[in-house]
């Protein structure tokens, strides 16, 4: 019998015919290039066309993490501070990004027709389906600020089998009453649309303290080139149905949910709200001390940490040292949960702030975790 010889193949990627190993190189790091900018994609919905941008793979049995952006913002000046930074990278190279623009919101985008019919925040939600379609994805983790996690909230309602958790930041899940229809148009005889907006995204102590932050976005939606795109989603946001969450009842989000806001917000009182409507076992409420409006922009660090265990208590990142986090905690924290090993979700519960204070119901499961 012949003797057998060992042969160690060092080639994992077959060359194609013809291609250098300088070639195969350089066509890899392209690539990689190609994935780290990301892959914009428009689809035809019954409400119109909706662009989305996708980076990464997608990993086997995992969902894909959406993101919805806020009035007055597309997907990059609403979430590329916070998955740019570096902390994020643990999370982004273990999942698929599917960050969605709003029709007419996308950079270069065209301004809409006189007359033209922008979809409802229900029809946007309703366009969600049709994106997971074309990418045949199955389930997802929504990121959503304002509008966008209206939209969000909105579709894991109707879609709840598709919705593995939630990120809900600056949510108000109300429809606006009355007395808030009074004040938004008198609002509007005395202010621009550029100028509401800003007072949707920031406090009004932020805007009068006036930080390079705050005029980077003054800046960004006063001179967009769509600002009658704009417009419309601000008018269909202000024109949402109230998304009727009722502890204990049938409406309300069946997924593990983060509910995060700024301890300056304009919005804290109705993130306080729908936190107290939502079911206790599966949420955290996450108040994030010295953020303002927009948390993801001016503490992207403790947002990363705090998402990082939200997937971990979903089953993902197990293995992630959550540091940041930790070192955060003041002494102003009066109370930690501990990570188990079924349900690894980090709670702490502050008393900074009377609107913070627990809802009425089970008490001890639905804690504010302030950084």
């Amino acid at each position: 019998m012949a003797e057998l010889q060992e042969v160690q193949i060092t080639e994992e990627k077959p060359l194609l015919p013809g291609q250098t190993p300088q070639a195969a190189k350089e066509a890899e790091l392209a690539a990689r290039i190609l994935l780290d900018q990301g892959q914009t994609h428009s689809v035809e919905t019954p409400y119109g066309s909706v662009t989305f941008t996708v980076y990464g793979t997608p990993k086997p049995k995992r969902p894909a993490i959406l993101t919805y952006h806020d009035v007055g913002l597309n997907y990059k000046s609403c979430f590329q501070p916070l998955f740019q930074f570096g902390d994020m990278q643990e999370i982004i190279q273990n999942f698929v990004r599917v960050h969605v623009d709003a029709p007419g919101m996308e950079e270069g985008a065209p301004v809409f027709p006189l007359g033209y019919q922008y979809p409802s925040l229900d029809q946007l939600a309703d366009m969600i389906p049709c994106i997971l379609q074309y990418l045949n994805f199955s389930t997802i983790i929504g990121v959503g600020v304002g509008a966008g996690a209206y939209i969000l909230s909105r579709y894991a309602l109707t879609h709840p089998d598709t919705v593995e958790g939630l990120v809900l930041i600056n949510i108000d899940p109300n429809a606006k009453g009355w007395m808030d229809w009074a004040a938004h148009k008198l609002t509007g005889l005395t202010s621009s649309i550029p100028e509401m907006i800003l007072g949707h995204l920031f406090s009004q102590e932020e805007l009068s303290g006036n930080s390079e932050l705050v005029q980077k976005y003054r800046n960004i939606v006063t001179h967009a080139p769509n600002l009658d795109n704009i417009e419309l989603y601000w008018n269909s946001y202000n024109n949402r149905r109230d998304l009727n969450f009722e502890r204990g009842g049938d409406i309300t989000l069946k997924c593990p949910v983060m509910l995060v806001v700024g301890d300056q917000a304009p919005h804290e009182d109705a993130v306080v709200e729908c936190n107290s409507k939502l079911d206790p076992t599966q949420t955290s409420f996450l108040k994030m001390a010295d953020s303002g409006g927009q948390p993801q922009l001016t503490q992207p660090g403790k947002l990363t940490e705090a998402f990082k265990y939200f997937l971990q208590g979903m089953g993902y990142m197990a293995s992630s040292c959550m540091t940041r986090l930790s070192r955060s905690r003041t002494a102003s924290l009066t109370s930690a949960a501990s990570i188990d090993g079924n349900r690894s979700r980090s709670r702490t519960l502050s008393q900074s702030s009377e609107s913070g204070t627990l809802p009425s119901g089970t008490p001890g499961h639905t804690m504010e975790v302030s950084c």
